[in-house]
């Protein structure tokens, strides 16, 4: 057996935590280095984390017995959050519950609007942001969000490209679904910024490598 390297991986810690979850009693160091056959000082690193984190607590030891009582532990009563996430899988299934509706595009834009008006994008006191004002800011939104997006100028009519989509795997099978959300969501970030331009329509996969999502100012009709 061989004392801990820094780069062990998280399994050996979910191991730890198994076995005191899995334990009726307090499990001192050398015990559960025992049940897991590996060196006491692998255990006494991930317990030290473990503790941190708030997933294992020590608790006073027997002090009836002679000698130096050994340090103790036991597992938190709760979720072990460093297990795997399968958020994708969840994504497909909500989806494809979406889908099974009618009115699936209503529906998915809806979601996003109102997603897209909770954001935390600034909002002008006193008076609307102005068409570029507020272009830019729905810019920089998509861009911590991971859209890759970039301004475009087409024959006078502005554009937002979209060069990555973070939600790719999903969209190429529910792309009512994912496109939907995505303008619904361009849509409640301008709206809450009380702005006099609007995205009309969301162009999935114009190229290749690129949606687009057009612009226009509100109350102008879109152009074809």
């Amino acid at each position: 057996m061989s004392a801990v390297a820094p780069d062990e991986p998280l399994g050996r810690r979910r191991d730890v935590l198994r076995t005191l979850k899995a334990a009726a009693d307090p499990m001192s160091i050398s015990a559960i280095a025992g049940a897991l056959d590996v060196h006491p000082n692998t255990v006494r690193f991930h317990l030290e984390r473990l503790v941190s984190d708030g997933q294992v607590e020590q608790v006073e030891p027997d002090r009836r017995r002679p000698g130096r009582p050994p340090l103790m532990f036991r597992a938190m009563p709760q979720m072990d959050r460093t297990g795997p996430r399968h958020y994708q899988l969840l994504a497909e299934i909500l989806a494809m519950s979406l889908a099974a509706d009618g009115d699936v595009t209503t529906r998915a834009q809806a979601g996003g609007h109102a997603w897209g008006r909770r954001l935390n994008v600034p909002v002008p006191r006193r008076r609307q942001a102005g068409a570029e004002e507020a272009i830019d800011r729905l810019v920089d939104v998509l861009d911590d969000l991971g859209f890759a997006p970039q301004r475009l100028d087409v024959d006078g009519q502005q554009q937002i490209g979209l060069r990555h989509c973070p939600f790719l795997e999903l969209a190429e099978t529910q792309g009512r679904v994912v496109c939907g959300i995505h303008l619904g969501l361009m849509q409640g970030v301008l709206e809450r910024q009380g702005a006099p331009v609007t995205v009309d329509r969301l162009e999935p996969f114009a190229q290749p490598d690129l949606c687009l999502a057009h612009l226009t100012l509100r109350g102008r009709p879109p152009q074809a």
